[in-house]
């Protein structure tokens, strides 16, 4: 051991020497061949700490704080400690603490402010004395108890002046992993591992490092080094320095000694990196009472600034030095040191500092020295691991073995300890934790998870469910002091106890009670952080959620006794909130997961949909607080294609009855009263094939809006076919087909993307764009999908949400990729090479016409700043701005007939397929749900060969098939079993055509008796589809 600095005391330990400051490293004879561990500095005295768990004491014993009433000039046994192993020693001013294997805390010396953590106030205690509230369990738990002397709210528990004297926890700190904690004269300061570091108390130097000097009495984060990777801290009497993990030392608070390193004697309110000390791979730092140390392994040396005057910096002088001066003792690098070196040359250890007086631990040996940027283990708080599972899983079956038990439930009942573990070690690594990034492996967090929860120890996943039930999620707090306090939030649904069915109610679903009762800020970190998680990951999250509703409506089908219909109403709420909070992040993130992943299938056995449709209107038109019933039609993410069908149908039942019900009512008045005019019960258009959008518009014109609600009856003019629904179908594909004819110029069509979207220079009647929303809405409600190819941006319009990018991409290929470009381009040279200002060319009749996107646009050129705003105004202009009066007559026809509540319930994409279907052509599924009649069955010879020939026929004439037979060539939103396509044998011989009744998707198919003749009388057939019959 090498001490310098102040002796007056004897605190250095050196024995009867004259000198009262020693201004150069000298060996203390006393620790020749023994082992030195832990060393604490007060302000007059110093304890040792031996690896054999042996405490010597030396200095200043007026107040009893040796321990023992031996010489004080050379260390000396504290032999009241004999019976202890004790692990680490800690001194204050006139106090000692010791620290033993089983996490009790020996007190002795000055006790007048409570700073012995004792419930009596005796001036000073002269025999160590036990406090089962300690410091290491604070570490152990997680949790932070402070006590003592309290002028300047250094304890911070939010108040200031009275002492302390029994152990209280800093209730503010609650959920946050510390690795270190650390006080100063009247301040303090805990470190997290991932390099948070938060202050209190004294800061009239600023010694907080907040920017100000005012006191803190509760712990505030110094944001100012969350990014600088902080991983040690230490306290001077009115100063602090932080070491990096990237080789800084920053300093900050009292600076009149120079103990800040500056080369000056300002104080500093704001962390300042110590610029002489960069180049160094600084490894350890330690604070003086005024002055500071770091070591530097890599030369071997020690620097030194600050108070002098007691020889404290080891500089040979008692000057005070305001910039790193070289320690001078007898340093040698670890790596070049030789055996030769061993007697006179010394390789650091480790270094301490407090009071006046300096150490350095070193060896003769080849060992490296320690890493105050490498946690020791010792110190570290608990945290789930490989290793402490093993332990567990190594007793043998059966009970746990109290110690066991006690660990397991430490670990799991403290929030601290689950923020603390699955730390990553890879790029982002855990020193990266933001508000945008957890720190967290996920993937080890599922498999210690999975290797914790095991079959073959069910004692262990007991009392793990226990602790979480009982002890850790009631007490998790809705409003968490940082963000370091989030991450078992993201952690804990990966643990197997969460998908058992068995701890819905006591794990699961209390889990989710306190997400989202989370208040707004931490909820949006949570939501930044499931927005990172890779898609299986956010599935299973969703999944879970899904499961445990699916588990209450199943018990709520069962029967539910009429004393828990409350707490199941909450359960299942708070489950659906949660989903829906998952919903709105995978949305917002750009679908994590697509959105059918939402889709709860099971809905349609387990709900009556119809009825919380009718009850979720009556809400909104009444609302009536909370009155105990959930509607899941508050959260419509859950419902999938079958159940928004229901929700349709149900919706335009009502519509059309209220319509129905009101022509009725007139046509009941009509009969007492002659002047008022007789109504139909249904919308009826008579048609010509030839004048199809004429005689529709006309039609149109004369009926109010009540009577778009009502069922469409369609008449073509000369034809009997009677409208069961085929009519209806033929009518909706040849007016679409007529309005969409390039002749018109409404629309313009894109040939990259085979798609259409409005026209701006057509010189059409703006009415036929109320039309066409008309027709769209009319095909909503009577079911009836149409040919509509706009872009996924008309839906998102419709449902009133803003179109991007990615819409721009799916219309113009091309364009949206340009502009992708635009926004990923790197270089600093993107004015040069892109040349753009805030202008869109167009093609008007043969002329260019350079439109601005903003005022003034053409002068103002797209940069690196401005290239977001240019790509939005770009898509609103395309989307938006160009087509402003067609669309708001379109949407204006469109929400005449579908105006209403049901449509927010729909997705973009899920009302796109109801209006034109989809494409999803599952062939073999139409063959296994067709259904025969007469003569005919599956094995028929005539059948077989009839899908034979279909299913060698290329796409488009299957697709033609479907046309001829259903009167659309796309398939309904639920697919190819709800087209349930009927053949029958007909009468007539192998000349005659197959026929096509289209309402009721009936084929007749003559009984032909080779595959040749069928295929070309089913080719005949279907292209010669036009025009119904009854025949």
């Amino acid at each position: 051991m090498l001490c310098w600095g102040n002796a007056s005391y004897g605190q250095l330990g050196l024995g009867g020497i004259d000198e009262e400051i020693v201004v150069e490293p000298r060996k203390c004879e006393f620790f020749h061949g023994k082992q030195v561990s832990d060393v604490g500095c007060g302000r007059r005295h110093t304890a040792f700490l031996l690896e054999d768990g042996t405490v010597y004491t030396c200095g200043c014993n007026d107040l009893g704080q040796l321990g023992h009433e031996k010489a004080r000039k050379k260390p000396e046994q504290v032999v009241a400690l004999d019976a202890q192993i004790i692990v680490a020693v800690s001194c204050g001013e006139a106090h000692t603490l010791a620290l033993n294997d089983k996490g009790q805390v020996f007190s002795w010396g000055l006790g007048s402010d409570g700073q012995l953590g004792l419930n009596n106030f005796e001036e000073c205690v002269r025999n160590p004395c036990v406090s089962y509230l300690t410091h290491y369990l604070l570490i152990l738990w997680g949790h932070i108890f402070s006590w003592g002397q309290n002028r300047y709210g250094q304890l911070g528990l939010g108040i200031n002046g009275q002492s302390i004297s029994t152990p209280q926890m800093i209730q503010s700190l609650q959920g946050i992993p510390f690795a270190q904690i650390s006080a100063g004269g009247a301040h303090s300061f805990a470190l997290t591992p991932s390099g948070a570091v938060f202050g209190w108390g004294r800061n009239n130097f600023g010694q907080l490092g907040l920017n100000d000097c005012n006191d803190r009495y509760f712990p505030a984060l110094l944001k100012s080094l969350r990014s600088q990777r902080v991983i040690y801290i230490c306290c001077g009497e009115d100063h602090t320095a932080a070491l990096t993990k990237l080789r800084g030392v920053f300093t900050f608070g009292a600076g009149g000694y120079g103990q800040l390193g500056h080369n000056s004697t300002n104080h500093e309110i704001n962390p300042r990196k110590v610029f002489e000390l960069m180049g160094n791979v600084v490894t350890q730092i330690a604070c003086g009472r005024q002055h500071t140390l770091a070591f530097t392994p890599s030369s071997g040396k020690m620097d030194s600034f600050g108070l002098g005057g007691n020889g404290q910096l080891g500089t040979r002088s008692t000057s005070n030095r305001k910039s790193p001066a070289l320690v001078k003792g007898p340093w040698v690098v670890a790596s070049t040191a030789t055996d030769t070196d061993s007697e006179e040359n010394c390789c650091v250890k480790r270094i301490y500092a407090g009071g006046d007086q300096s150490f350095a631990h070193y060896c003769s040996s080849l060992q490296n020295g320690d890493d105050t940027r490498i946690q020791d283990p010792q110190r570290k708080i608990y945290s789930l691991n490989e290793d402490l599972i093993q332990k567990w899983l190594n007793h043998s079956q059966g009970r746990l073995p109290l110690d066991i038990s006690n660990e397991i439930d430490l670990v799991f009942s403290s929030a601290s300890c689950l923020n603390g573990s699955f730390l990553s070690m890879s790029h982002p690594d855990h020193y990266s934790t933001s508000s945008k990034c957890s720190g967290l492996d996920m993937n080890m967090a599922r498999l210690l998870f999975n290797k914790v929860i095991q079959e073959g120890h069910p004692e262990i996943a007991q009392q793990i469910a226990a602790s979480l039930e009982k002890n850790l999620i009631p007490r998790l707090n809705n409003s968490p002091p940082d963000i370091e306090a989030l991450r078992l939030y993201l952690t804990l649904p990966e643990c197997p106890l969460f998908t058992n069915r068995n701890n819905y109610v006591t794990i699961s679903i209390p889990f989710a009670k306190s997400v989202i009762s989370l208040k707004e800020a931490p909820l949006k970190v949570l939501g930044n952080w499931w927005s990172t998680f890779e898609s299986p990951v956010f599935q299973r999250l969703v999944e879970l959620y899904k499961e445990v509703v699916v588990y209450l409506l199943q018990m709520h089908k069962v029967g539910i006794p009429a004393v828990e219909q409350r707490i199941f109403t909450c359960f299942l709420d708070t489950s659906l909130r949660l989903l829906e909070i998952l919903h709105k992040v995978s949305e917002k993130a750009g679908h994590i997961i697509q959105y059918g992943k939402f889709y709860i299938h099971e809905l349609d056995n387990l709900v009556d949909i119809r009825n919380d449709y009718v009850t979720w209107l009556q809400r909104q038109m009444y609302p009536m607080g909370h009155d105990g019933v959930v509607t899941l039609c508050k959260y419509p993410f859950v419902f999938d294609a079958q159940a928004k069908t229901t929700l349709l149908q149900t919706d335009a039942v009502l519509q059309m009855q209220m319509a129905v019900d009101q022509a009725q009512m007139q046509n009941f008045s009509s009969m007492f009263l002659p002047a008022v005019e007789s109504v139909n019960p249904c919308l009826i258009l008579i048609v010509r094939r030839e004048n199809i959008v004429g005689d529709t518009m006309e039609v149109l014109r004369k009926s109010k809006n009540v009577d778009y609600k009502k069922p469409l009856k369609v008449i073509f003019v000369g034809e009997e076919a009677v409208d069961a629904g085929g009519v209806r179908k033929e009518f909706f594909l040849l007016i679409m087909k007529e309005l969409l004819d390039p002749k018109y110029g409404m629309f313009r069509y894109y040939e990259e993307s085979r798609l259409i979207w409005f026209s701006n220079k057509t010189f059409e009647d703006i009415d036929l764009f109320n039309l066409i929303g008309v027709i769209c809405g009319l095909a909503i409600y009577n079911l009836t999908i149409v040919e509509l190819n706009f872009p996924l941006a008309l839906y998102k319009k419709l449902l009133k949400k803003k179109p991007t990018l990615e819409d721009l991409k799916e219309l113009m290929p091309d364009v949206g990729r340009s502009l992708q470009q635009l926004l990923d381009y790197t270089e600093d040279d993107l004015e040069e090479t892109f040349c753009l200002n805030f202008t869109i060319t167009e093609e008007n009749y043969g002329a260019t016409e350079v439109l601005e996107l903003v005022p003034n646009g053409e002068n103002i050129n797209v940069n690196m700043s401005n290239r977001q705003d240019f790509v939005s105004a770009y898509v609103d202009y395309v989307f938006n701005t160009s087509v402003a009066p067609l669309f708001e007559c379109f949407y204006s026809g469109f929400h005449k007939v579908c105006g209403g509540k049901v449509l927010e319930l729909f997705q973009p994409n899920e009302l796109q397929a109801m209006v034109i279907g989809n494409t999803n052509y599952d062939w073999m599924e139409l063959e296994k749900t067709t259904e025969y009649k007469g003569e005919y069955w599956t094995d028929h010879p005539t059948i077989r060969l009839f899908w034979e020939v279909f299913h060698n026929l290329p796409l488009e004439k299957k697709k033609q098939f479907l046309l001829f037979l259903t009167g659309s060539d796309r398939i309904p939103i639920l697919g190819m079993k709800s087209l349930k396509l009927v053949i029958q044998p007909t009468g007539g011989g192998e000349h005659y055509l197959p026929v096509a009744h289209t309402c009721f998707n009936l084929l007749d198919l003559p009984k032909y008796t080779s595959l040749e003749m069928l295929r070309e009388k089913l080719l005949q057939a279907i292209d010669h589809n036009q025009g119904f019959n009854l025949a």
